[in-house]
């Protein structure tokens, strides 16, 4: 009778001690272990990050770490971990959390435009994803890789169509490049490329010329009649005058990229670089910004006119005046000189 008594002691213990660990475990699996308020938090986690690196960054966004770390090492987390972009839920269990640190990488939105050297479309994408600018860089500059394609140092930025973009946020900077020279292609498709043979130009030669347009309005309605003079000008033989290839040598010169000129003066003109359209009759050896898509396509399909020059509109400001002759053009441009005085500006 004694030893029944014991024996249901025992029994009884062993429920409540397994009672006990049935609710630890379910406390520490499926109880909600987040402490922000907010909907959601966004956990980046580095490449080739350790798991002590992991807790370290995950640990402001839980309640109980250690109930965390003990079902991250059942479920074999602690030798898996993945870099990437990953998007916490408020409220998530442990179990959750893991799933989605496993398998829920979360792609990033990325854009860039209107960049004017390597240099800062390198700085803009390292802002959006892990890459950093130096690597970027040295990416976009390797001479084998744009030989291989086709490019040159000169005409590397053509190969960056701007637009949005989905990435993951740890991907590599050869990873981004070569998507980009997909992307590329993918732009360049067979109408594009038809038109650049019905035009008389190459795909970097559109994109250059697709970069002066777009430095010179900012008015896409405008854009085709502005690439419809440059094309009158290049097919006849004549230099292209354009004052922002004069500016982009002048920058290039002095390196000093900063630098903001709003007015040219004669004596720019001479700047003997191969960028300065008033000096060589070629096109520039590359593109002097990255042009947008109506810009690309405003060079592709410009407009069919007579006119050979195009000044600033002082009556419409951000349009231009054009015009067949150079003595039209001279009283359109009086007009702007003399707006232009009165404002002082001087450089």
């Amino acid at each position: 009778m004694y030893i029944k008594k014991i024996l249901f002691v025992i029994a009884g213990l062993g429920l409540i001690a397994g009672g006990v660990f049935a609710y630890y475990v379910y406390q520490a699996v499926f109880s909600p272990n987040t402490k922000f308020e907010t909907e959601t938090k966004v956990l980046y986690v580095p490449t080739g990050a350790t798991y002590t690196e992991l807790i370290e960054l995950i640990s402001p966004a839980l309640k109980d770490i250690y109930s965390f770390d003990r079902i991250a090492r059942k479920k074999g987390y602690v030798e898996k971990i993945k870099a990437g972009r990953y998007i916490l839920k408020k409220n998530l269990n442990n179990n959750q959390i893991i799933n989605v640190l496993r398998s829920k990488n979360s792609p990033v939105q990325i854009s860039f435009n209107n960049q004017e050297r390597l240099e800062n479309l390198a700085g803009r994408i390292a802002s959006q994803i892990e890459a950093d600018s130096l690597s970027l860089l040295k990416s976009f500059k390797d001479e084998v890789f744009l030989k291989s394609k086709d490019f040159s140092l000169e005409t590397a930025l053509a190969m960056y169509i701007p637009n949005k973009y989905e990435f993951f946020w740890n991907t590599s900077a050869q990873q981004f490049r070569e998507r980009m020279f997909k992307e590329y292609n993918r732009f360049w498709n067979d109408s594009r490329v038809l038109k650049t043979k019905q035009i008389g130009l190459t795909k970097n030669e559109v994109i250059t010329v697709a970069s002066i347009v777009q430095k010179e309005t900012a008015k896409v309605d405008e854009r085709a009649r502005v690439a419809g003079v440059y094309m009158n000008r290049y097919k006849n033989g004549w230099k292209l005058d354009a004052d922002p290839t004069v500016i982009y040598a002048i920058k290039k010169h002095r390196n000093d990229w900063d630098t903001v000129i709003k007015r040219v003066l004669y004596k720019d003109l001479e700047i003997d670089s191969p960028y300065n359209t008033y000096k060589y009759m070629t096109l520039p050896p590359g593109p002097i910004a990255m042009p947008d898509i109506s810009s690309i396509d405003a060079v592709l399909n410009y407009e069919k006119h007579e006119y050979y020059f195009f000044v600033a509109d002082v009556g419409n400001i951000g349009y231009h005046k054009f015009a067949k002759t150079l003595k039209q053009h001279n009283n359109n441009k009086k007009q702007y000189v003399d707006w232009i005085n009165k404002k002082g500006i001087k450089r």
